[in-house]
């Protein structure tokens, strides 16, 4: 689509991705609040939604970009940067919190040398923390691309991200 990091171009989308966005636009002209559905198939399609896109969706819809941008930025499942192949959520909500999640982030952290919305330079893992999975009964939990992982610590965050690189390396 355009060459450099990610899928869409900050200067100009290619063709080919007007024309998605334009279709997945399409899919939805006769629902009457269209946006949340447009911008999670756009997501599914792509992993992030620029502001160029955001603009696009404004041409098609006529919705603001403001408005558009607040969506955007409000829920956690959009994204404006692309996300790693493997992205680690880790679950901060209270029960997570009080048995030690804030360490199990910090050590995703220290080894992947990156912050909490970042994402690795090898554009393998974004770190993600998060609010509450709803995992409460398993805290601390952290769930990379729908697996989670139960009752996390420390200590078995390396073999986890191993685990991973080694599936990078047979691929």
């Amino acid at each position: 689509m355009y060459k450099g990091k990610g899928v869409f171009g900050m200067v100009k989308l290619s063709a080919s991705s007007v024309e998605k966005i334009n279709e997945i636009c399409d899919r939805y002209v006769d629902e009457p609040t269209p946006l949340m559905m447009i911008l999670s198939d756009i997501q599914n399609e792509y992993g992030y939604i620029p502001l160029e896109v955001q603009e696009l969706v404004s041409k098609k819809t006529g919705i603001s970009v403001a408005e558009i941008y607040g969506v955007v930025t409000f829920y956690s499942f959009f994204s404006l940067t692309p996300k790693g192949k493997y992205v680690i959520g880790c679950c901060l909500g209270t029960a997570c919190y009080v048995k030690g999640a804030q360490q199990v982030i910090d050590k995703f952290s220290e080894i992947l040398k990156i912050k909490p919305g970042e994402t690795s330079s090898d554009g393998l893992f974004t770190l993600d923390a998060l609010r509450c999975i709803g995992a409460c009964g398993i805290a601390p939990a952290v769930s990379i691309n729908g697996t989670v992982y139960p009752k996390m610590s420390v200590d078995k965050v390396p073999a986890i991200i191993n685990e991973y690189k080694a599936k990078e390396a047979a691929a």
